[in-house]
């Protein structure tokens, strides 16, 4: 069974940063696609970044520059670097696994950007 298990979110000040931790198990992690997305109130969810099993990465335009995506093959987990927060990227934040074999999600962290 694929499970994810994400962890990092909080409570920062705008300009801050979090780093958020999708640690995966249950599949074949190194040839998986693996992406965050993010909800916040009110609003649909956003693809927020993604990273390939070749390690390619694409992102969104409003976090381009700010967010950096990463994998550890070795220890089957994504990072996802959040720096220069604002407020604006409160929501949250979901990861995504994707193979030839599965598409799970996980249960989600809040992230949450305020004064």
């Amino acid at each position: 069974q694929v499970q994810l298990v994400e962890s990092g979110g909080g409570l920062v000040q705008p300009g801050g940063s979090l780093r958020l931790s999708c640690a995966t198990s249950g599949t074949i992690f190194g040839i998986s696609t693996i992406s965050w997305y993010r909800r916040a109130p009110g609003k649909e969810s956003e693809l927020v970044a993604v990273i390939f099993g070749g390690g390619t990465t694409n992102y969104a335009d409003s976090v381009r520059g700010r967010f950096t995506i990463s994998r550890d093959n070795a220890k089957d987990t994504v990072f996802l670097q959040m720096d220069s927060l604002k407020p604006e990227d409160t929501a949250v934040y979901y990861c995504n696994l994707r193979n030839k074999w599965s598409d799970v999600w996980g249960q989600g962290t809040q992230v949450t950007v305020c004064s």
